[in-house]
């Protein structure tokens, strides 16, 4: 490891500790990724963007942190967040290996721990972000106004603007997603991770999963669980088959997934365009 002097200078200007060296990581998006290793024994990954929007890793930190309120009661685990500002967070490295079905039936356990640390409503206590998008989370009274209204409606609005969504996949979208008080079993609002596909979730050589880059807030289990489904899991079936024992799913889940993945579908549609918003239609259309 090598030392990058930006970087190193201001890790110890946050975290109060000499850098001994640094390293670039590989793997993100949107932030570069340095692992640190500082003079105290401790190594942590740093995470910057040069023209992050407003707020945009206090809302990650506080998104972690909140997660990790239900940890000590057996929740998903969450790294240490060493330092915030700004332009940068600091987090705990964490070391990752292989995922296998210890791991995997530990983490659909904690998940359930998780969901089940329920908060007080459907929403979070400010907006934040998905990837680099904004993510309204007011408050509403029952999942089926609030996914509609903070999940669906802002992002859709995007996609017919910059005609990425044909007026009549809008409109299909629009009506199944009017159709979730019928659709959506009722229950009290679950603590999300919010953006929980594979590459948020980091599989530790102790048999535990991790989870970071959340997207925070109140909402319903089955969002979570959507997409992790979504976008592949390894050791998904195992994961499900112990998160279902532990917190039994409402009959139906299954079919219901498809209504919950409209909405990472279209943000993927407002970040990277292609034929996710189509995508979503099809699916909308299975719920009319």
């Amino acid at each position: 490891m090598a030392r990058q002097p930006v970087i190193a200078g201001r890790a110890e200007q946050l975290l109060g500790s000499a850098v001994v060296a640094t390293a670039p990581v590989a793997g993100g998006d949107i932030s570069t990724a340095v692992k640190v290793r500082l003079s105290n024994g401790r190594t942590a990954l740093f995470k910057t963007l040069g023209t992050a929007p407003p707020h945009f890793y206090e809302r990650e930190a506080a998104g972690l942190r909140w997660l990790a309120e239900a940890t000590p009661d057996g929740g998903v685990p969450t790294p240490e967040v060493m330092a915030v500002a700004e332009d940068c967070v600091i987090l705990q490295w964490i070391e990752t290996g292989r995922p296998g079905a210890e791991a995997a039936g530990r983490f659909g356990r904690a998940l359930a721990a998780t969901h089940a640390a329920s908060p007080d409503f459907f929403g979070f206590d400010a907006d934040g972000y998905i990837g680099r998008l904004p993510m309204p989370n007011r408050p509403a009274p029952t999942w089926a106004e609030f996914y509609a209204e903070r999940r669906i409606a802002p992002y859709l609005k995007v996609l017919r603007a910059k005609e990425i969504v044909s007026a009549e996949d809008g409109a299909t979208i629009e009506a199944a997603v009017a159709r979730g008080p019928e659709i959506l079993p009722v229950e009290p609002p679950a603590r999300l991770h919010g953006d929980l596909w594979n590459g948020n979730v980091l599989w530790t050589n102790d048999d535990r999963a991790v989870v970071i880059d959340p997207a925070a807030y109140g909402g319903h289990r089955e969002m979570d669980v959507a997409m992790l489904a979504l976008f592949g899991l390894p050791q998904l079936p195992q994961v499900m088959a112990a998160y279902d024992e532990a917190a039994p799913l409402a009959d139906g889940w299954e079919d219901r997934l498809g209504f919950h993945q409209l909405f990472p579908l279209l943000v993927h549609a407002c970040l990277f365009g292609g034929q996710y918003g189509a995508r979503a239609a099809k699916i909308a259309a299975r719920y009319l």
